[in-house]
């Protein structure tokens, strides 16, 4: 198994752990009978954390796609790797950065990770394969 390979349960955990803030903000209010209960996401915290949650479910199919081809076309292992590797230190940051309402520079981390995750999707086209 791959270093990219092994980035893709990660994401799922990051995908996951994100939703952790909102919930704990929430404390006995959180209600786990009624989880996706959209009043307990208000704003502040808990929205944050939600969004950050959403987003990564929104960012996985790329993700997991791009390391698919990358690998399905023998791109260069290294370069494969590293790309991953930097796509989720991306979204790590991201959600920090989501959950602690840095709007402006968490769209700059977003961008850095689409880069990433398109040059991840491209490595086979480059490499010649």
């Amino acid at each position: 198994m791959t270093i990219a390979e092994l980035c893709l349960p990660l994401m799922v955990i990051l995908i996951i752990a994100s939703i952790g803030p909102g919930k704990a903000d929430g404390g006995k209010t959180y209600d786990n009978a009624n989880p996706r209960d959209p009043n307990f996401y208000t704003p502040g915290l808990r929205a944050r954390s939600l969004g950050a949650h959403q987003n990564g479910f929104e960012a996985f199919p790329f993700f997991a796609t791009a390391v698919i081809v990358a690998e399905m076309h023998q791109a260069a292992q290294g370069t494969v790797n590293a790309l991953a590797v930097a796509f989720l230190i991306c979204r790590v940051v991201y959600v920090f950065l989501y959950i602690g309402n840095r709007p402006s520079l968490r769209s700059t981390v977003w961008g850095l990770g689409m880069v990433c995750n398109m040059a991840l999707f491209f490595a086979p086209w480059w490499a010649g394969h």
